[in-house]
């Protein structure tokens, strides 16, 4: 059977596409890596164009001073894990303007072939177009104290840890101080375990060392707490403990750190002094371990705080992620967005596919959702706002919403300077009454009715 072959049809002369207008002829890329870094910069500059360099210091050195003998005076870096760090910090110190682009910013430009050079290439190519976005990232005196406040916050995730192993030898020996003391890393759950590891046995003397504040009585606790005393879950239970006090240890030295990071801030608030506030008797565990409230507003020049649900820890992790310049954000709709606080809406052909929230890790949007869903029993404007969203949306619906609220206050007193101005609970729901009667009003005119206001029903005389 005769076989039949496929004619090759001739290679077609491509049209030429229209040329993109050059808005950065000095523009260069690197492809980052954990052991070298490609560097492209425009073909006329160079031969080659696209160079390897290794990534020790020397290295990062050479590619500066390669960038400076090409004139080169912006350059675009893909953030990949952390390998850009060292490079970024070196050419901005250089004088270079760096670009830093999240690494599916290029991928989304079109398909393309994968290598090191052809990224290199592909990257330089979009930035001297003027293609590529840069990331937000703060300033280096901001940038100190967020490295300082997210330390902390590895530090207090890794002591949670220690909390579970200290719970799982106290369990294995039958020791329930889980069960009888809210916290076990608290003051009444503290004083017996470290009786228990001096060799204390007795369940009476144990529960003796009972805080007077403690819900359950002596009888309660020294009950729970006949145990077994095996020596090697004893011994689980020393070193869990002995972790613990380690990483709170260093906790307060990271809490040293952020308070003199803050001290070096510029201040901002002209001598403005904070109105007196009422001090909450409940110390919630994993505060910081000073006084932060005054430094951070001498650092932003507002007062955070006065906002309902957000407390001083809040407002210093808005201020080390973000600063206090916030006109990278055109408006309060660009903030929201980046934090990833507002619908997401994908349409096509006039359908609504997703209104989702984009996901992300973004720590201020964290730190607003944490203060909206304290808000759910507050006797506040923002508390019947969340509350209200909860009957439409539900919980989850109604702390993206209120946390969306809190980021546009936020914005709003960064970029103004103005005081926050609280509205009272009956004020928001009046408000909220008058704006459904208005709409009342328009549906009942659309319909061709009027809408009257019912009237009081006098008592009957007999």
């Amino acid at each position: 059977m005769a076989r039949r072959t496929a004619k090759r049809r001739a290679p077609s002369a491509r049209k030429a596409a229209g040329s993109l207008p050059i808005t950065n002829p000095n523009a260069a890329a690197i492809d980052v890596h954990s052991d070298n870094h490609v560097v492209c910069v425009p073909a006329d500059r160079a031969t080659p164009n696209v160079r390897t360099f290794g990534a020790n210091s020397c290295d990062l050195l050479q590619i500066a001073a390669w960038l400076k003998q090409c004139r080169i005076t912006t350059v675009a870096i893909e953030s990949t894990g952390i390998y850009w760090i060292p490079l970024f910090e070196l050419l901005e110190a250089q004088g270079f303007e760096v670009c830093l682009i999240e690494p599916g910013q290029a991928s989304r430009c079109g398909a393309r072939p994968k290598s090191d050079v052809l990224d290199a290439q592909w990257l330089q190519r979009l930035h001297s177009h003027g293609l590529l976005i840069g990331s937000f990232r703060p300033p280096d005196v901001v940038i100190a104290l967020r490295a300082y406040l997210r330390q902390r916050l590895m530090l207090v995730s890794l002591a949670s840890m220690h909390i579970q192993h200290m719970q799982k030898a106290l369990e294995q020996m039958n020791v329930k101080l889980t069960e009888v003391v809210s916290s076990i890393v608290g003051l009444t759950g503290t004083l017996i375990i470290t009786a228990i590891l001096d060799g204390e046995r007795d369940p009476a003397r144990l529960a003796a060392l009972r805080d007077e504040r403690c819900k359950n009585d002596e009888a309660v606790i020294a009950q729970a707490l006949e145990g077994t005393w095996r020596d090697e879950h004893r011994f689980e239970l020393r070193q869990a403990y002995e972790l613990y006090q380690t990483y709170q240890t260093k906790v307060t030295q990271c809490d040293t750190q952020i308070e003199q990071a803050l001290a070096k801030l510029p201040d901002r608030s002209a001598g403005a002094k904070l109105p007196p506030k009422v001090k909450k008797c409940n110390r919630k565990p994993n505060t910081l371990r000073f006084e932060a409230t005054k430094p951070v507003f001498r650092a932003l020049g507002v007062d955070l705080t006065a906002i309902e649900g957000i407390e001083a820890h809040t407002a210093l992790v808005i201020l080390s992620e973000i600063g206090v310049d916030v006109s990278k954000f055109p408006t309060a709709k660009h903030f929201a967005s980046w934090l990833g606080l507002c619908p997401n809406h994908q349409d096509s052909n006039g359908k609504r596919k997703s209104r989702r929230v984009r996901k992300g890790k973004n720590r201020v949007a964290i730190a607003l959702r944490l203060a909206a869903r304290s808000l759910q029993r507050s006797q506040s404007a923002l508390g019947a706002y969340f509350r209200r969203m909860n009957s439409r949306l539900g919980f989850k619906g109604a702390t993206t919403a209120t946390a969306h609220k809190l980021a546009r206050y936020v914005y709003a007193m960064l970029k103004h300077g103005e005081a926050y101005v609280s509205q009272s609970l009956q004020d928001y729901e009046a408000a909220t009454q008058e704006r459904i009667e208005r709409t009342l009003r328009k549906k009942a005119s659309a319909l061709g009715y009027d809408l009257v206001p019912r009237q009081p029903i006098s008592p009957a005389v007999s």
